[in-house]
């Protein structure tokens, strides 16, 4: 009987650091994505309508947020069109460009064939002009590819 409880502690902690292996396995890509391919800084406005990118290799990303001023602390419309290319996830990861906001990155939703569509919110600053960075994150066959661009908010 001793000998059954000399293993039952040891166990415990092996099982409990199996299954902590494996959620961290699963979610290892949520936060820290693989090596990706980052395209240049759009230069695009994203106030005045969705901004479009070329894709190395062939194929386009356009990218909107509506409404267009872009409010905090308000629900966002977020959505990405991807022609000539598969996209099997995309998500649109929003960070302060000179301040940490912490991590924001929605998933947004297969709506058709290379229609993805979901809802952001950004938190509120405390200062009175933010500059954020959307990088929109497209998984596809060939790897991760992320097209970044700029936006101002004011309070």
């Amino acid at each position: 009987m001793a000998e059954k409880k000399n293993w039952l502690v040891p166990g415990i902690i092996f099982l409990a650091a199996a299954i902590l292996g494996g959620v961290a396995y699963y979610f290892r890509d949520y936060f820290e994505p693989g090596p990706a391919q980052v395209l240049p800084l759009s230069d695009c406005d994203l106030r005045q309508g969705p901004c479009a990118a070329e894709l190395p290799g062939g194929g386009k990303v356009e990218f909107s947020i509506l409404p267009r001023t872009i409010p905090l602390t308000k629900p966002l419309q977020l959505q990405v069109r991807v022609q000539g290319r598969k996209a099997r996830k995309v998500e649109v990861d929003f960070s302060g460009v000179t301040m940490n906001m912490g991590y924001n990155r929605p998933r947004l939703q297969s709506v058709e064939e290379g229609r993805f569509e979901g809802e952001g919110l950004l938190p509120v600053c405390i200062r009175q002009r933010m500059d954020w960075e959307a990088r929109v994150m497209l998984d596809t066959p060939e790897g991760l590819i992320i097209i970044p661009y700029r936006f101002e908010t004011i309070k």
